[in-house]
């Protein structure tokens, strides 16, 4: 076989790169860095302090409380080592502190897209590991924007509906009709969200589901969302169905 007579390039007579020219490796420009934890703590205190302004007040008082319990503490154990109950109460108040803006946080974020439809769908993404839901309703009335969402865990089906409960009751009869035939065994629970009498606020849906007692195995779940998957579910989506376009987490979907 015939060698080839093209010599290798040397290093002269390569380009040279300064640090002016230098390409990125990937040939990408720089990603753009994601805002740090604190950043995204402060963002997280002003959107609630817009919503709650008594949180200032709440988060100072856990914080200067906690300080003094443990001052009073550590000075009734060890009289004259407050220094110790210092160590102690600063990172206590800003635990309790912190703890006290999560929950009014989620509060105030619930207040926002109560009333709005798909504010249901919205906060089924916080539910425990073990539920499966879809972003999309299980049935709709495009006119009234009525809609009915499917959760399938161990207490069963969930049906969660948004809408007056006289009038979304068609569309909860024809779905629960439609899951009898094919799961006539499961159990299905219905949940109306709203502020009316008999209805569940959507801040406490996912407490309530939660508390709902289990009857189907992990194996069993998995076995009747295939089922329900087979049957398919296009539905016609009303415009404003999904606020703020919260989408809950994908790994819901798959029964974390």
């Amino acid at each position: 076989m015939a060698k080839s007579t093209d010599s290798a390039p040397t290093a002269a007579d390569k380009p040279k790169r300064s640090l002016f020219n230098r390409a990125p490796k990937d040939g990408s420009k720089k990603k753009a860095k994601k805002p740090g934890r604190l950043k995204q703590m402060v963002d997280i205190f002003k959107m609630t302090r817009r919503h709650d302004p008594m949180v200032t007040w709440l988060m100072l008082g856990a914080f200067f409380g906690l300080i003094l319990v443990s001052l009073l503490v550590t000075l009734l154990v060890s009289p004259g080592n407050w220094i110790t109950g210092l160590l102690l109460g600063v990172p206590l108040g800003l635990l309790g502190a912190l703890l006290i803006m999560s929950r009014r946080a989620e509060r105030a974020a619930y207040s926002q897209i109560e009333g709005k439809p798909g504010a249901a769908g919205a906060a089924l993404s916080s539910l425990k590991k073990g539920w499966i839901f879809e972003e999309q309703p299980a049935a709709v009335n495009p006119r009234t924007q009525d809609v009915v969402f499917r959760a399938i865990g161990k207490a069963g089906i969930v049906l969660i509906t948004e809408g007056p409960a006289t009038r979304v009751k068609g569309l909860v009869d024809a779905e629960r009709r439609r899951l009898n035939r094919i799961l006539p065994n499961v159990a299905v629970t219905v949940i109306a969200t709203g502020k009316d009498e008999g209805q569940v606020p959507i801040a406490k849906l996912t407490k309530k589901m939660n508390k709902l007692k289990g009857e189907l195995t992990k194996v069993e779940v998995s076995a009747v969302n295939k089922r329900i998957s087979s049957m398919g579910n296009k539905l016609p989506i009303p415009k404003g169905i999904d606020p703020y376009k919260a989408r809950p987490d994908r790994k819901a979907t798959r029964g974390r």
